[in-house]
């Protein structure tokens, strides 16, 4: 007969095995559950219980499936179980309000006057949170929060070795978020969290071999997937593909070389002839929709033929099955997507280049949010009978009821 400790440890493993299923695929029904996890119908059932007791599901009764026998309940993973996110850049900081599941119930850009340094970026996260009072009210819980920062960030302990865009360097910024915020926090690179919410939730999804570009006003940053491992590094800082040589003759990049694909692939250069200093993703596509030149269209057309030289480095690199391209990137390719694709087909070792599918990431502006909030599921997903039961309220939004 197992122990108790043993029994103790499967089932902390079985709950989350189920939460994390709900949290990745959206509501599943029991049925659905027990294919899945291997589980028998009981188990499933009383899994289904417990996290509906701890808060972490709710069952509904599924429609009419017009056939005979009762159908199987439908278990939903409780959106309004939540993460906080930051994401600061050289241009402003967004902060979200993400439930499990990935549903974004509140996204809200800040611009910054100048680039935002720690002391700032605490601030204006804090006055966000308070001025999403109404909406933290509506929560369960507030588990944490996560940021996504453009730069090298231990995983360990969420400090920011260097963020050169923004001026940061070896800041324990989540340490100094978590005394902001009264709540857990993480902090991850941007393009590594990015490409990991397009794998949970977005255009990455079943995907066991692709390359992700993500750029912001701060630069590119990537990541890989190969056969089905998220490529980290021995110190977990790979995926700085945005220093990939483009043009040896090209501008000078803060890494001290030249030509680097985000010195000469930059969302500046986009907006200028545009007439705009800032943007978000949605305001720059409808300038490209509504405002756009002969000088706008030769800038887009030489930033299109720089990133297919970078996306040809990586198709010989990785041999990805597919390329996801977030931020202005996927505006960028959204200008003239046949011009990237054929150029990428062209140019790939051994014809690897027409094997390979580009593609826009699907979540959009809210990309980095869904990704940052990760970090703030994973030790609930992880061990959810440990987390408590009772709603967290962060100290802002305290505040902002006082």
């Amino acid at each position: 007969m197992p122990s108790k400790p043993a029994t103790d440890s499967i089932r902390v493993q079985n709950l989350s095995r189920v939460l994390s299923l709900l949290h990745r695929r959206g509501a599943l029904s029991r049925a659905e559950l027990t294919r899945l996890t291997g589980f028998n119908r009981s188990t499933v059932g009383a899994l289904a219980a417990e996290l509906s007791r701890l808060g972490l599901a709710y069952e509904t009764e599924p429609a009419a499936a017009g056939r005979a026998g009762r159908p199987s309940p439908l278990v939903h993973p409780n959106e309004r179980v939540a993460a906080l996110a930051v994401h600061p850049d050289v241009d402003a900081v967004t902060v979200g309000l993400v439930g499990l599941g990935g549903r974004v119930h509140r996204r809200v850009r800040y611009d910054a006057a100048a680039v935002p340094g720690v002391a700032e970026t605490l601030s204006i996260t804090r006055a966000v949170v308070e001025g999403m009072a109404a909406e933290l009210a509506t929560m369960d819980r507030i588990v944490g929060v996560g940021a996504a920062v453009p730069g090298l960030v231990d995983s360990a302990d969420g400090s920011v070795r260097l963020a050169p865009h923004l001026g940061w360097t070896d800041e324990p910024f989540a340490q100094a978020l978590s005394r902001a915020l009264g709540l857990p926090a993480f902090a991850g690179n941007d393009a590594t969290l990015g490409t990991l919410a397009e794998s949970v939730f977005g255009a990455g999804v079943g995907q066991t071999d692709v390359v992700y570009l993500n750029g912001s006003a701060s630069g590119i940053g990537g990541g890989a997937v190969v056969g089905g491992v998220p490529l980290g590094g021995q110190a977990g800082f790979a995926g700085e593909l945005g220093h990939t040589l483009v043009r040896s003759d090209g501008l000078a990049c803060f890494c001290g070389r030249r030509g680097c694909l985000e010195t000469e692939v930059n969302l500046g250069g986009l907006l200028a002839p545009l007439g705009l200093e800032h943007a978000d993703l949605e305001e720059l596509e409808a300038a490209m929709s509504g405002r756009r030149t002969p000088e706008f269209d030769a800038v887009a057309a030489r930033q299109l033929d720089l990133l297919a030289e970078a996306l040809v480095n990586f198709v010989n690199i990785f041999n990805p099955r597919t390329i996801l391209l977030g931020g202005f990137l996927g505006v960028l390719f959204s200008f003239d997507p046949e011009r990237l694709q054929d150029a990428v087909a062209q140019g790939g070792i051994g014809g690897l280049g027409r094997q390979v599918e580009i593609r826009r990431a699907a979540l959009g502006a809210d990309l980095l949010l869904v990704g940052a909030a990760e970090l703030a599921f994973s030790e609930l997903l992880a061990a959810p009978a440990a987390a408590p039961a009772a709603a967290s309220v962060p100290a802002a939004q305290a505040a902002a009821r006082s």
